[in-house]
């Protein structure tokens, strides 16, 4: 009778298989999850601080530019001091999970981003 192999396959059965079941989406696949919380991945490829609109949003915009934004992630002002560094240094290029409730403004999904541990910036691979 062999308990440790038994007993790590049993850890890594509770461990992972939260992890695994959380299941990511990617930006092009939040418009099939509209109302949903989940998590989505994508790179920032391009930031706006609005700061003389209404509201002063910051637009994080994942995977394609403004115009062309395929999934936003928004901040507002009265957020943004919860923000160790500002949005637009600390997200913009970086390839990012955020999670919350997606939403349409639109036609364009997005998240609205309240509190600084729904943006986690993915860690760079080996040759990064």
């Amino acid at each position: 009778m062999k308990p440790i192999p038994l007993l790590a396959a049993a850890f890594l059965l509770v461990v992972a298989a939260p992890v695994a079941l959380a299941g990511d989406i990617t930006a092009a696949q939040a418009a099939q999850h509209m109302g949903e919380v989940q998590t989505v991945r994508g790179v920032v490829a391009s930031v706006t601080y609005a700061a003389r609109a209404k509201g002063q949003p910051t637009f994080l915009n994942l995977d394609q530019p403004y115009p062309n934004a395929i999934f936003t992630v928004v901040i507002w002002g009265s957020d943004r001091g919860k923000f160790a560094v500002a949005p637009e240094k600390a997200f913009k290029g970086k390839a990012v999970r955020v999670t919350g409730k997606i939403t349409e403004y639109r036609g364009t999904p997005e998240i609205v981003v309240h509190d600084p541990t729904q943006i986690v910036v993915e860690e760079s691979g080996p040759g990064s």
